[in-house]
């Protein structure tokens, strides 16, 4: 598995699609693909992938040109159908607000979650890559436990216990200690050095996560439980296109090292509806950023902060201004800091791309027109994409494998 999307990449890429019919796949598939094909050909692996992002035909294209290249035999599976842009109205309603997709005009794209029912129909061909976009990241995972022991997709005991597989699996290093690590109360040996798990699983479903021996990190309860409610908000009702997941239930056993035990996860019928990523023009964000250090530091980046709210209050009311490093994440301080050096970022949005630079040119004109000793500026101005979720009816949702072979 290459699990390589996210939320707002997909919409990312539908707008390189928009200008290039020939792009929209994830910018690492050339290089990845380069690195994996011969391997994946000559040990007789099948590979799945999301990195087909906003199309996966491209990205099926692009693959062969690469098996060409190279001269190896492939066949390629393009998954698509879980672009719904023409499906949905901006009358749909967001999952997030409760408001209408109107008030998030213009609208980029909208891709539903499809799920094994898609990549089944894929695994029955004798493709060698599998390239989709918009898939439930566990599904990914599920679809080849399914397809290889024969599971009944009404069986909801082994299709939850696999998409909790699928879960801890999707984040690669997460579960081997990258997430999990600091350096001083969750020390994960080599780092640098990180090994990604992989999962022997039995035909009920039981599963052992491991990794592979030699590289850096770690497998352990804690490690696995990090993960295990990473983005989940409700651990008995994790929706799926598959199945709605009960992980409430699952047992956990270290059964050797770096090895833990996962079984016992269930699940109930799968929902009715087709989760919807929905990317939104969401205007632009101007930023800069400029540094003080030395005596009263802090002082002279306070003076910055009432100096830009007044001149940009106009157009920003909302101007976010960070101390990095001593109010930039919680927003708060928790204790007196007096540090010697600190940099200050100003952040805001706003439709026009040209009033959007505002923000950097006035943090800019501080060298001469603020505070002594301000250095390091940088300045930009990022066409922004947000992303709200709806629902679709999972019947008008006709997923579609499009076939490429070289023949070589």
């Amino acid at each position: 598995m290459l699990e390589c999307l996210a939320e707002r990449t997909i919409a990312l890429a539908q707008q390189k699609k928009i200008h290039d019919e020939n792009e929209g796949y994830d910018p690492l598939l050339e290089r990845r693909i380069r690195r994996l094909l011969l391997d994946l050909m000559k040990n007789k692996v099948r590979l799945i992938t999301n990195m087909g992002a906003a199309n996966p035909i491209a990205g099926a294209k692009k693959i062969l040109e690469i098996a060409n290249e190279l001269n190896i035999p492939c066949k390629i599976a393009a998954i698509t159908g879980d672009d719904v842009i023409d499906l949905i109205n901006n009358i749909y309603i967001t999952t997030d607000t409760n408001a209408p997709l109107s008030n998030y005009e213009p609208i980029i794209s909208a891709n539903a979650y499809l799920g094994i029912d898609a990549l089944l129909p894929a695994l029955e061909t004798d493709a060698n890559i599998i390239i989709t976009g918009r898939v439930a990241d566990p599904s990914l995972f599920l679809a080849p436990q399914v397809y290889h022991y024969n599971w009944d997709q009404n069986d909801y005991h082994k299709l939850g216990q696999g998409t909790l597989i699928g879960h801890l699996l999707e984040c690669a290093g997460q579960i081997t200690g990258g997430y999990f690590a600091d350096s001083v109360k969750k020390v994960v040996p080599d780092l640098t050095n990180l090994g990604f798990p992989f999962a022997i699983i039995d035909s009920d479903g039981r599963a052992i996560i491991s990794k592979v021996k030699g590289t850096g990190g770690c497998i352990n309860l804690s490690t696995v439980k990090e993960q295990l409610l990473y983005e989940v908000h409700n651990p008995s009702e994790y929706i799926t296109p598959d199945v709605i997941a009960d992980f409430s239930t699952a047992e956990l056993r270290e059964v050797g090292e770096n090895q833990v035990e996962i079984s016992n996860a269930s699940g109930k019928e799968r929902p009715i509806k087709l989760k919807v990523s929905v990317g939104y023009h969401a205007g632009y964000l101007g930023e800069g950023e400029i540094s003080y250090a030395g005596t009263a530091a802090i002082e002279r980046a306070l003076l910055v902060e009432d100096i830009l709210k007044e001149r940009l209050k106009e157009h920003f009311p909302n101007l976010r201004i960070d101390l990095i490093g001593v109010s930039s994440v919680h927003r708060t301080q928790f204790e007196k800091v007096v540090p010697y050096e600190v940099r200050v970022r100003a952040a805001g949005y706003h439709h026009s791309q040209q009033i959007a630079q505002l923000v950097g040119e006035e943090v800019e004109a501080l060298y001469t027109n603020g505070p002594a000793a301000g250095g390091g500026v940088r300045k930009k101005v990022t066409e922004t994409i947000g992303v709200v979720s709806t629902l679709i009816d999972r019947n008008r949702v006709k997923p579609k494998i499009t076939l490429f072979d070289n023949q070589v």
